[in-house]
């Protein structure tokens, strides 16, 4: 099932630097990889719950190798998100590195959050093979990406930071994140926390059955965490005690708004919304100094730090509880420095999305309340494939900035029971996430193989891969086949699974009408009544005027379909079609025997088979 597009993972790597940096540049419609970090090399198959370093293994920066990276190119990757870069509060013991020990009481796992960033200026200690080098080994990282022809995407986690944060590495000048705050306040505009005033911190009670590090004993776990006063959590939460439900291992950062929910800081005309980064970049330089936070001045300081070590873009966590006015400062700084920055936010709100991306500047938020919920609702039987044209139409006007997902770190894996049963039925799904717009579409590692995340790591849950604790991840490890990349240990599905994907997502860039237009073709399916089109089955076209597609995907995973699809004489028009065209599937790379006709009435129909989860992207070879 290979197209003769995708490049074979067994092939030399190919790291000709300018080349593929030319190439990244010329790309419309990305495709990101998310890895997460600490996971990806990992060798280690003990899968200990709670287990340490020692017993379950943590991978390394030097993991990724050439033949790693030009595997993860072969998926038709641009970017790669590496998640958990950062130095984030974690239970290992650096302290000849000069690194503080984290207590057990405030961090959640054994490897801790991602989001509990400890140091913005250095990254994660136990990702490097030399620990004093950490820093140098990740630029090392970054230059290997590069090479290999790729982008490379860190996140910054702008709503809160790990409790205890403490920056050993920023550059001189830079004061750690609550340094200068005057604590007698509950707020000041120019304080980093806000501060429960005349209360300590308490750490919060534990749920039934829980105890940190899974009841090990640990110098530091005594149910105590000095902090006074109290500052508030990460959540929002303005208890000296919050829940042990809340963001309990992080501080809120305070960007201006008050407790009363007034911002203390300029607002951004409404006007601005049509202007571009230079422009806002003009208005915040035209302000004056008192007025912008230190909050944001600090972090503005934090991504050009990155931006100089050669990072290409950002992932921002959580976005709508900080001000859209923050993100027009930081983004416009970027854009300043590195215009073609990606950058990508965690937005939940569809309320919010067209000030995010206007106002706020944002290239790209996530697609999880329209479309993603909306497929796995149509997966587990629970939503009619109608509902997918409805849902795209919410968001026609923006929908190049609506990044398309299945899985992220955050989200249950498709291969579970409480998700899609199996890998393959989410197929459909995934043809129809990676082709419906122009957005970028984002793959996590281990989804190619059908990773189903059933490891109990620790204070990680089954269904997801846990990010908080130390793990290995079985079918990609498979795949991995020790640093081998070439599926020897993989059964016949997994590469037959991860083969599909290949040659789906490198149609992203070797299929120019998916930067093109579309048009859904559902609703005149249903308003003709076509027989044998039914709440299983979604088509919709996407063109340019250098090519034709048809997609049409049955997510029945039982049942085949077959019916007549009617294209709509608008269509035909716009194709300018003078008679019967033949079609190649590109997911088959084969011609098809059937053909697009050309109707006596004008109207234009395509015979459609369809078996049980399969899919069609179908090219017209248009003469006209």
């Amino acid at each position: 099932m290979k197209s003769a597009s995708v490049e074979s993972t067994h092939q030399q790597p190919d790291i000709n630097t300018d080349e593929n940096n030319k190439a990244i540049n010329t790309i419309t419609k990305p495709v990101v990889y998310q890895v997460f970090t600490r996971l990806y090399g990992n060798t280690n198959t003990s899968n200990k719950p709670w287990g340490t370093i020692a017993d379950n293994g943590v991978g390394k920066f030097s993991d990724f190798t050439d033949v790693a990276l030009q595997d993860i190119k072969s998926l038709g990757t641009t970017h790669v998100w590496y998640t958990g870069i950062p130095h984030h509060a974690l239970i290992n013991d650096y302290t000849a590195y000069g690194i503080s020990n984290d207590d057990p009481d405030v961090v959640k796992g054994r490897a801790g959050s991602p989001y509990a960033v400890k140091d913005y200026y250095n990254v994660n200690p136990d990702l490097a093979d030399n620990p004093t080098n950490r820093l140098a080994e990740f630029e090392a990282l970054i230059a290997r990406t590069h090479a290999n022809g790729m982008q490379v995407i860190i996140d910054i986690v702008p709503n809160h930071v790990a409790r205890n944060y403490h920056s050993i590495s920023a550059p001189k000048g830079e004061s750690d994140f609550g340094a200068n705050d005057d604590k007698t306040q509950v707020y000041s505009r120019h304080n980093n926390f806000y501060y429960v005033v005349g209360e300590d911190f308490q750490v919060p009670d534990a749920s039934k059955g829980y105890q940190p590090l899974g009841g090990e004993t640990h110098p530091l776990k005594d149910g105590q965490f000095h902090e006074s006063p109290a500052k508030w959590t990460g959540n929002g939460s303005r208890l000296a005690k919050p829940d042990i439900n809340d963001w309990y291992e992080t501080v809120k950062i305070n960007y201006g708004v008050k407790p009363d929910g007034n911002h203390d800081f300029p607002a951004l005309p409404n006007v601005y919304a049509n202007k571009t980064a230079a422009e806002h970049l003009a208005f915040w330089q035209a302000q004056a100094a008192d007025d912008i936070p230190d909050s944001w001045r600090k972090f503005e300081h934090i991504a050009q730090y990155w931006l100089t070590k050669g990072v290409d873009g950002f992932r921002y966590d959580m976005a709508e509880m900080v001000p859209v006015e923050f993100w027009s400062y930081l983004n416009s700084h970027i854009k300043h420095t590195n215009p073609d920055a990606f950058i990508l936010a965690e937005v939940y709100n569809p309320d919010l999305y067209r000030n995010y991306i206007h106002l706020g500047k944002m290239d790209y938020l996530y697609d999880k309340v329209d479309l993603y919920d909306t497929l796995k609702a149509i997966m587990q039987g629970k939503a009619s494939t109608a509902t997918i044209a409805t849902e795209q139409a919410k968001v026609s006007d923006i929908d190049q900035h609506m990044l398309h997902f299945l899985e992220n770190h955050d989200e249950q894996r498709i291969n579970t029971a409480d998700f899609a049963g199996n890998s393959r039925n989410a197929l459909p799904a995934m043809v129809i996430s990676t082709t419906l717009s122009r957005s970028p579409t984002l793959l996590y590692f281990g989804q190619d193989v059908g990773e189903p995340g059933a490891e109990n790591a620790g204070f990680g849950q089954p269904t997801r891969t846990s990010i908080f604790d130390y793990v290995g991840v079985p079918a990609h490890q498979r795949w991995m086949n020790n640093g081998k990349f070439d599926g020897g240990q993989s059964t016949a599905d997994e590469k037959a699974l991860r083969s599909y994907y290949q040659t789906l997502l490198n149609l992203s860039h070797t299929a120019s009408a998916l930067s093109g237009n579309y048009m859904e073709l559902d609703s005149f399916q249903r308003q003709k009544q076509v027989v044998g089109y039914d709440d299983n089955v979604f088509a919709f076209s996407r063109f340019n005027t250098d090519q034709q597609l048809i997609i049409v995907s049955n997510f029945s995973q039982s049942q085949s379909k077959q019916f007549t699809l009617k294209l709509p004489k608008t269509l035909k028009q716009t194709w300018h079609l003078m008679g019967n065209a033949k079609l190649t599937d590109l997911l088959k790379n084969v011609q098809l025997s059937q053909e697009l006709i050309l109707n006596q009435d004008s109207s234009a129909s395509v015979d459609i088979k369809l078996a049980p989860l399969q899919s069609v992207i179908l090219e017209v070879m248009n003469k006209g």
